[in-house]
């Protein structure tokens, strides 16, 4: 398949790569779909149905929904996505609304030299098992050192400004003077 891709012009390419990525994630995404149904019937329907997750769901659908068209830039992570946007039960409209500039993305990039990518690392493996292995293990570094960065970087921020000398000392109240004492009090 990959050479028959290939061999097309990039209109072709595109317009075929776009609609096998539509297919496959509606699958996926509908597969989702069929599980959450048959465990509604189960002793986990309450758990799915719960108002805590009716509101997981929405806010999902609100604020989750970036992760599935960025989801089309990875590999695996895309299956898992879409798969869970069915479990969870997130309205179609919604799912493929925000799928659609995944799957021109896939599209794209898979068009313009992704599969040309791909046929040439499963190459080099099949040449030089070694080397196929060392290049993995490169990319496993290098996505590992990104995740640990950004990780990094997220904590940095995350934690509040070091208190300064000033602020770490206890501040002290002069005492209040004793209240003057009032006519209705007799003095001694």
């Amino acid at each position: 398949m990959v050479d028959w891709v290939l061999s097309k012009p990039f209109a072709v390419a595109f317009v075929f790569l776009t609609a096998v990525a539509c297919v496959r994630s509606q699958c996926t995404y509908w597969l989702g779909r069929g599980v959450r149904a048959g465990l509604v019937r189960s002793a986990w329907a309450k758990r799915l149905t719960s108002e805590g997750a009716d509101k997981a769901r929405d806010r999902l659908e609100r604020w989750g929904w970036p992760a599935i068209p960025v989801s089309f830039l990875t590999i695996g992570f895309q299956t898992a996505v879409n798969l869970s946007a069915g479990l969870i039960g997130w309205r179609w409209w919604r799912y493929t609304l925000a799928a659609v500039p995944g799957w021109i993305m896939w599209g794209s990039v898979y068009a313009t030299g992704g599969l040309a990518l791909f046929a040439g690392l499963a190459s080099i493996a099949q040449e030089s098992p070694v080397l196929g292995a060392a290049i993995v293990q490169a990319v496993v570094v290098v996505v590992l050192t990104i995740v640990a960065w950004v990780r990094y970087r997220a904590s940095r921020r995350a934690k509040p400004p070091a208190p300064t000398q000033a602020a770490a000392e206890p501040k002290t109240q002069a005492a209040a003077p004793p209240p003057a004492p009032s006519a209705a009090e007799p003095t001694r």
